[in-house]
This record gives structure tokens, C-alpha cells and sequence, in this order.
């Protein structure tokens, strides 16, 4: 990793595991703002400039190598993180979002404290983990995560619309990190 990425990536890349061991002792809440705190002192770059392809879902690890990402890389590097830490995948949800105040569509991380709950928002755009309800600049599309793909406030209902198989940057992904592809 250091020949590849330098020294600077070999040292986020040991925070990061010190990130995941001592939040393996923290309550959730603790865990989401610890993991977005980490994450959001990255650099945003779109795509074409860090990858030259117009859309690349980097894993967690080519994310903290590079130091820079676009909003999928912030949120997918929080939610396997969060993983790591121990909270439950039913918890936790990539979704898909409109932000308003930029008129794009955009990606955050969603936690679900219990079932039907209000989830809190992980977001590179704020550093500060955010009830739905008070973050009126984004407007949900759909969500997934390993288990499940849901449209817009269906998961806290339970209505399923389908596999997160559907989603091809997400198997890219996910095939990416079982074959330990940094």
C-alpha cells in the first residue's frame, strides 16, 4: 500500500482500524459520529477526476487511500464501517437522495435505532449526524443495503421492492471487496 499510495495512506489507513477497534465499545449514536467525523475530513472529487470513469464505487480502503471520493465512497466507507463496529446491518441503509440545495442526486448513510424509527443521516455535505426530519435538503429516493432495496419510506413499513442485486455498482462492489481488491 505505501508504494502505492504513500506513506500519508498506509497512517489514515491504521486510524481507521484504531476507528473500528474502539468503536466496537461504543453505543451507536457514538459510532455515527465518530465514523462521520472521520470520514468527511476527506476531499470530495468526482469520479472522472480520481478514477477517469464517470461513475466508480470505490471500497472502503481504495477511499482512504485516495483521501478524496464522491458521495457514494463517503457513504458506502461509513457503512461498512459502521458494520465493522458492530451495528447491525438491519440498521443501517445506503440511500439514494435528491439534494435540493444542489439540485443533484446524492448518497448518505441512514441508521435506524429500532425498527420504524425516524432514521439519523450520515452525510459528507454536514458534519453532524442529523435526524431525517431535519434535514429538509434532501429528498429521499430509495435504499438499500445487503439484505434488501426499498423506494422511498417504504423500509420503515417493511415493503420490499426489491434486491440490492439489482444495483450493478453494488455487486462491482461488493465482489471488489470479497476478492480483498484495494
Amino acid at each position: 500500500m505505501e508504494q502505492k499510495y504513500g506513506k500519508a495512506a498506509v497512517d489514515r489507513l491504521m486510524q481507521w482500524e484504531e476507528l473500528i477497534r474502539i468503536g466496537k465499545r461504543l453505543t451507536d449514536l457514538q459510532k455515527l459520529e465518530r465514523t462521520n467525523r472521520f470520514f468527511n475530513r476527506m476531499a470530495f472529487a468526482n469520479d472522472v477526476d480520481l478514477w477517469g470513469v464517470r461513475d466508480y464505487w470505490a471500497t472502503p480502503v481504495q477511499f482512504i487511500c485516495k483521501n478524496a471520493g464522491d458521495c457514494e465512497d463517503f457513504a458506502i466507507a461509513k457503512y461498512f464501517t459502521l458494520k465493522a463496529m458492530g451495528v447491525s446491518e438491519n440498521k443501517l441503509n445506503i440511500t439514494y437522495v435528491k439534494a435540493v440545495r444542489y439540485n443533484m442526486p446524492h448518497m448518505v448513510v441512514t441508521y435506524y435505532g429500532k425498527p420504524g424509527s425516524e432514521p439519523m443521516i450520515l452525510d459528507n455535505l454536514i458534519d453532524t449526524v442529523e435526524l431525517a426530519s431535519k434535514r429538509t435538503d434532501l429528498v429521499p429516493v430509495f435504499t438499500f443495503n445487503g439484505t434488501g432495496l426499498w423506494l422511498a419510506h417504504q423500509r420503515g413499513q417493511g415493503k420490499l421492492a426489491g434486491s440490492s442485486s439489482r444495483i450493478t455498482p453494488w455487486n462491482d462492489l461488493l465482489k471488489r471487496i470479497s476478492e480483498n481488491d484495494p
